[in-house]
């Protein structure tokens, strides 16, 4: 199966995929045999009307019988009122199914992507799991309310027009269908043409939500190096290429549909001439011209049609192909089959020979060793690139290590679930990531297990309350994407807020102060104090003067551990943290 790729173009149909895609039918085929009865009936309900209208001429209005002409006319009536409710629940019925449908499967896209690994989202543009997520799934809703039932009415209206025909008239039916082979010709080569548009009108798209995605996410860059007229070019040549892959595809339209009407005029023509000539002859009556005229113009309706559900079904196949291509990737951290229970969790965690690479081949992490007791804070630091992060994210398992162990209370994390672990963790970062909602939502995350008090102590703790309590809606204030209204200190407290809310027995702070102000750096080393009473801590700073009071300091280099010791042991070796320690403070006497 092709994974996420643009370029996708895939078969007209592909029984394999749409095996699948019916698998997602299954729970409403009630509503699919039920939309296929109505449309058998509203389908020979088209046709009935022109052999009404020949019954009319020859058997009634030619011979002056106006009861029967009546009665013909209230058929018609009839006919047309039946056939509009039937259409009205046949349309409800499919489109109610359809998103039924599309409910499900967008619902198990977004559950699976949140089980990938980070390594996954390493390699994917967001832009396209956006498209995935949205436009494809939306090709798809198509498909299900507008594809594969309507393509039964469709085929009906078509069979029951030949139905009627062949029994009014064998030769005036083989003279109807005397233009098909132009039109199936025609119709291969629209088919082959739109295909092509199509693939390239996908693959501009996905370029265009990934490129709106990345620049909107860093405007702020944009605009403070000025930027904006570059990036508006950029984007204006990938907006231009999608253009005109639409055009190219309209344009194929534009020449189908008039090729259509007139191969369908040719017809007309073919029995106007034939059956005029037959008219003249007295083997054909006015009635049947007429109604073959009809039918002729009706018969070609649903062929257009299909065209377009061709259209559907091409783009329900490619779209599908990416869709069960995300769906299929297993790029997941697996639990094991038997896993260990973890109960009473005091914190300790030891690092034992652990090798680590994000592509398999530059190791970032080099035979680590190290040992956490609990309760204890350890310091991580080093240059950017050193692997401190890296440390973090093999501890909570958002990548596995490529050899040795990591214990937690002597236990191999990778016997553990990963949600047993990651339970007794939290952890503050850098870039806080808060999201719509509000406050009080931000800290407990919708989690039913905290309560409104738990929130504000929570809050307190770290000193959030004072400028929470000020907003107009206090823990009820709307918090808009990224926390837009909000200074970077205040989403920092806020993270720290939570992180607390959730009583951890792991905390990990990851750069977490470097982006707060000198005053806001006080009051939340305050809290921190606090936060670390009782609990295991790992903290990652580049300020050394925030982890000065650590239990224990690693010092990392180029994906090593160069040194471990307390602040005093380190700066008596005068090694590698005693040069960091003079890069920040050498204006200040070192010891």
């Amino acid at each position: 199966m092709i994974h996420n790729h643009d370029d996708i173009v895939g078969k007209a149909y592909d029984s394999t995929l749409m095996k699948r895609l019916l698998g997602y039918i299954k729970p409403y085929k009630k509503y699919v045999v039920l939309s296929i009865l109505l449309n058998l009936i509203v389908a020979g309900l088209g046709p009935l009307r022109p052999y009404l209208t020949k019954l009319a001429i020859d058997d009634n209005i030619e011979v002056g019988n106006y009861d029967g002409l009546l009665t013909i006319a209230v058929l018609l009536v009839i006919s047309l009122v039946l056939q509009s409710a039937i259409q009205y629940f046949l349309t409800y019925f499919t489109q109610y199914m359809g998103q039924k449908i599309i409910y499900d499967l967008r619902k198990k896209v977004f559950t699976h992507v949140h089980k990938l690994s980070l390594k996954y989202f390493d390699k994917t543009p967001i832009g396209r799991l956006v498209t995935n997520a949205t436009n494809d799934i939306e090709s798809l809703d198509q498909m299900f309310s507008s594809g594969i039932v309507m393509i039964f009415s469709d085929i009906f209206i078509i069979i029951w027009i030949l139905f009627f025909m062949f029994f009014m008239s064998w030769d005036l039916s083989l003279v109807t269908l005397s233009v098909l082979p132009f039109l199936i010709y025609g119709t291969f080569l629209f088919r082959k043409k739109v295909r092509e548009a199509y693939r390239r009108v996908r693959k501009h798209l996905s370029r265009l939500n990934s490129y709106m995605q990345e620049h909107v996410s860093g405007i702020s860059i944009v605009q403070i190096f000025s930027k904006e007229k570059e990036e508006e070019k950029r984007f204006s040549e990938i907006n231009n290429d999608h253009k005109k892959a639409n055009i190219d595809s309209i344009f194929y339209y534009a020449i189908f549909y008039p090729s259509v009407e007139l191969i369908s005029s040719v017809a007309v023509a073919l029995i106007i001439w034939y059956g005029g000539r037959g008219i003249l002859e007295g083997v054909v009556t006015t009635g049947d011209l007429i109604a073959f005229i009809l039918f002729t113009e009706m018969f070609f309706r649903p062929i257009r049609d299909l065209s377009e559900k061709y259209n559907i079904l091409q783009t329900a196949m490619a779209s599908s192909e990416r869709i069960f291509g995300l769906l299929d990737n297993n790029t997941f951290i697996e639990n094991p089959e038997n896993p260990e229970e973890l109960e009473n969790v005091k914190g300790g965690i030891e690092f034992k020979n652990v090798n680590f690479a994000y592509n398999e081949e530059n190791y970032v992490l080099k035979n680590i060793s190290f040992k956490i007791e609990p309760g204890e804070t350890v310091a991580i630091v080093g240059a950017t690139g050193a692997g401190k992060t890296t440390i973090i994210n093999t501890f909570t398992r958002f990548y596995d290590i490529n050899s040795g162990e990591i214990l937690l209370d002597g236990k191999n994390i990778r016997n553990l679930r990963k949600e047993d672990l990651r339970k007794y963790i939290s952890v503050v970062l850098q870039d806080v990531q808060l999201f719509s909602g509000t406050i009080k939502s931000n800290i407990d995350l919708n989690s039913s297990k905290i309560s409104q008090e738990q929130v504000i102590e929570a809050a307190k703790t770290v000193g959030a309350n004072s400028f929470i309590e000020n907003l107009p809606n206090k823990y009820d204030e709307i918090v808009k994407e990224k926390g837009a209204t909000l200074s970077v200190g205040q989403k920092q407290l806020i993270s720290f807020a939570r992180a607390l809310a959730y009583n951890p027995k792991i905390l990990i702070l990851d750069e977490a102060t470097s982006s707060i102000d000198t005053e806001t750096e006080m009051l939340i080393q305050k809290a921190i104090e606090k936060l670390l009473v009782g609990r295991t801590s790992i903290v990652i700073a580049h300020r050394l003067s925030t982890i000065q009071n650590a239990d224990k300091i690693i010092v990392m280099h180029k994906g090593e551990i160069r040194e471990i010791g307390n602040h005093q042991q380190l700066l008596a070796k005068k090694g590698i943290y005693y040069k960091l320690y003079q890069l920040q403070y050498k204006d200040q006497e070192v010891a």
